[in-house]
């Protein structure tokens, strides 16, 4: 018996990279899954044109003004929309004790480096491979983590190793390990087992 697809959500403040390959996997019969909604805290993001192309019903939800009215409207917008497993796709806001609560164990991020040595509030883009190749380490890596109401310190469930090569920069270090992310995080959810 073939299992029901999953019920994703993505949050995104950006372009969505992240949701972007994950739906694309979707269509090209890699991954059962349904994407039931986008959200977003930034009007202006890439991704909300994504998911408008796509199909995908989208919400922008602003976390500036009242913290508290944005979780619970997040966490309302998901239940309504069935969503089972969040994915953040470069979501650049801390989510709120409801949202955490109702999704516990099923709320997923994919980190640019390894954890917890190179997470945390400040470190994601760029400052992850700069902090790496300052750092003079032989292995970077990508990491996919439950999360958490802190910075990148839920439980990692899935991680690759990166090596830093002889002359890396942060910008070329950047290219190899973005490149490999959403076939890894593609991967990673098609291997979940969450019922």
């Amino acid at each position: 018996m073939t299992p029901a697809p999953l019920r994703l959500g993505f949050l995104a403040s950006g372009n969505g990279s992240s949701a972007r390959a994950i739906v694309a996997a979707m269509g090209a019969g890699e991954l059962a899954a349904e994407a039931r909604l986008l959200v977003s805290n930034n009007r202006g993001a890439a991704a909300l044109n994504f998911a408008a192309e796509a199909g995908i019903p989208a919400l922008c939800i602003p976390t500036q003004a009242d913290a508290a009215a944005a979780d619970a409207r997040l966490a309302e917008a998901l239940t309504a929309h069935g969503v089972e497993l969040v994915i953040l796709s470069g979501y650049l806001r801390q989510l709120g004790p409801l949202t955490l609560s109702r999704y516990a164990g099923r709320v997923l991020n994919i980190h640019p480096g390894p954890l917890p040595a190179f997470g945390g509030h400040g470190m994601y883009g760029r400052r992850v491979h700069e902090a790496v190749i300052a750092a003079g380490v032989a292995e970077s890596g990508i990491c996919v983590h439950l999360v958490d109401s802190e910075y990148d310190r839920g439980p990692v469930i899935a991680r690759m190793a990166v090596p830093v090569l002889p002359g890396d920069t942060a910008a070329t270090l950047e290219a190899r390990v973005t490149g490999q992310e959403p076939a890894f995080f593609v991967a990673t959810l098609a291997g979940l087992k969450l019922r």
